[in-house]
């Protein structure tokens, strides 16, 4: 059963009222006693699982879950040609060290 809200166009109350599809709307504002009653349009209710086990992803289609595991394992791919090639030096041999390099006053010695 859905619910629905109401509030009252006199006193400004608002509350909610768990009706069938098939129930009249209400009239009577239960906090005045006045027939100015009026259903709003709201944005309806969703299944909420609330506690410990329930996840997002948990219901997710074969198909969603199959190009999420593409997308990982390429970017995985990506991740390690990048590394390699931006650091030479992670195949396992050591950096060389930079030239040294000598002024005029050095070669005088």
């Amino acid at each position: 059963m859905p619910t629905y809200e109401y509030v009252c166009d006199v006193c400004g109350h608002t509350f909610d009222e768990f009706q069938s599809f098939s129930d009249e709307p209400l009239k009577k504002c239960p906090a005045c006693g006045k027939n100015r009653l009026r259903r709003l349009f709201g944005t309806g209710s969703a299944i909420l699982f609330k506690g410990s086990g329930f996840y997002q992803t948990d219901y997710r289609s074969e198909s969603y879950k199959a190009g999420e595991k593409k997308e990982r394992d390429a970017q995985k791919a990506t991740d390690t040609t990048s590394s390699a090639a931006t650091n030479p030096s992670s195949n396992g041999t050591t950096s060389a060290k930079p030239a040294e390099t000598t002024t005029k006053s050095d070669s005088i010695k």
